[in-house]
């Protein structure tokens, strides 16, 4: 099923000054047998080690019933019954937001007690119409949650976002009462009009050291700054191996020509084949960035040209690795990363052809066969990173 946008999804986090842990937790999963895609965000009472409980216990939960479609009211109301309840201050307490997305935009949020979520068209605010529920239970009687449900267009932006957004600042000068929410929406249609097209990453990351900012650098509660962002899907798509037979050389080489989007090439056999059948100019590079891998490889039309198996095996390794604030190098896997974090819709060919290279007993274990670091990048990229990826054999 083509989606019709893809969901951009990024949570950039600063701690409480002095915490080693978030107490704001923050979860996403793409539910792939119905095109889904549930989003999470809790905040645990005060900060540390507590509030990050309280708060993977709600967000798991929350995301549990989700994707059950259990309804927005009973979620509620198992999650309140369920938290242990502060010895001090009687309550059980962690706020949460739950976005639940169709693959055909058709978007339900749901919201307890953390600042209210906004909705963005482009640079402009949009309003969905939201309902005040009012829960009924004993224990729970006169809680309010806000819900909503629109059908999101491309170029829409979903934010929500913990307390320490909105109260950062609070008691300075400039914010007495905190930053707010209507500074915090100036802030995003500002920088949306200034990049249209801006990442949930960079939006987020804006945010929260904006918000960081307002404390002088010393955050005073936990900082989450989640943005999902419906646009058009950015494509990649990466050879890697020679077809099994060489008369599927042509196949291969017209799948890369009629391509749209970006091309990488992992491996020296598919790029001579590709180079070869398409006439392009093809030179090694002389290069080293990296003192692991061979240097990158030039050829016109194609994004990157690498070296085959060593090099998805390290790509494999920075995936798994890889968060927040892992900073990526310039050598030839760290840039295949880099390609792989800015596309959306990723179609990896592998070609099945053996190559006699890799049948050395010499050459390091490390040298797994390359079907299996395939497999291991496909499975990483689509459970860590939700993106959207297609493999095929040749």
């Amino acid at each position: 099923m083509e989606e019709k946008f893809h969901l951009d999804i990024d949570c950039p986090q600063l701690f409480h000054h002095g915490d080693m842990i978030c107490g704001d937790v923050f979860l996403s999963r793409r539910i792939k047998e119905e095109n889904r895609t549930i989003v999470i965000l809790s905040d645990g009472m005060g900060s540390g080690v507590k509030a990050n409980v309280l708060a993977t216990l709600t967000a798991s939960m929350a995301m549990n019933f989700t994707i059950e479609h259990t309804d927005f009211k009973t979620i509620a109301e198992i999650i309140m019954n369920t938290l242990p309840v502060c010895s001090v201050r009687k309550v059980s307490y962690s706020t949460f937001t739950i976005v639940d997305i169709e693959y055909d935009g058709t978007t339900r949020i749901m919201e307890f007690d953390n600042p209210d979520c906004v909705i963005m068209r482009g640079d402009s605010f949009f309003d969905p119409g939201w309902e005040i529920i009012e829960l009924e239970s004993e224990e729970n009687k006169g809680k309010i949650l806000r819900a909503c449900q629109f059908n999101a267009r491309k170029e829409d932006r979903i934010l929500f976002w913990s307390d320490g957004i909105m109260q950062s600042g609070m008691g300075s000068q400039a914010y007495p009462f905190g930053w707010g929410l209507d500074n915090a929406v100036e802030f995003v249609k500002q920088n949306i009009k200034a990049s249209p097209y801006i990442s949930s990453t960079a939006l987020g990351k804006k945010i929260v050291k904006r918000a960081s900012r307002n404390d002088q650098d010393e955050p005073k509660d936990d900082t989450s700054a989640g943005v999902i962002y419906f646009r058009e899907p950015r494509k990649l798509l990466i050879c890697t191996g020679p077809p099994f037979e060489m008369e599927k050389d042509s196949e291969l080489a017209m799948r890369v020509y009629h391509f749209k989007g970006k091309k990488i090439i992992c491996g020296g056999s598919t790029a001579e084949i590709v180079s070869r059948e398409l006439g392009l100019k093809f030179a090694p590079g002389m290069t080293i960035s990296d003192p692991e891998l061979p240097p990158v490889a030039f050829m016109e039309g194609i994004n990157l040209v690498t070296e085959g198996i060593l090099t998805i095996g390290k790509v494999a390794r920075i995936l798994e690795d890889y968060d927040n604030n892992y900073q990526l190098g310039e050598g030839p896997a760290d840039q295949i990363v880099h390609y792989l974090l800015q596309s959306d819709q990723i179609s990896i060919i592998n070609g099945t052809r053996i190559n006699f290279a890799h049948q050395d007993p010499n050459l390091p274990v490390e040298l797994e066969i390359r079907r299996t670091v395939v497999k291991r990048v496909v499975r990483l990229l689509e459970e860590k990173f939700l993106k959207d990826v297609n493999l095929s054999f040749l």
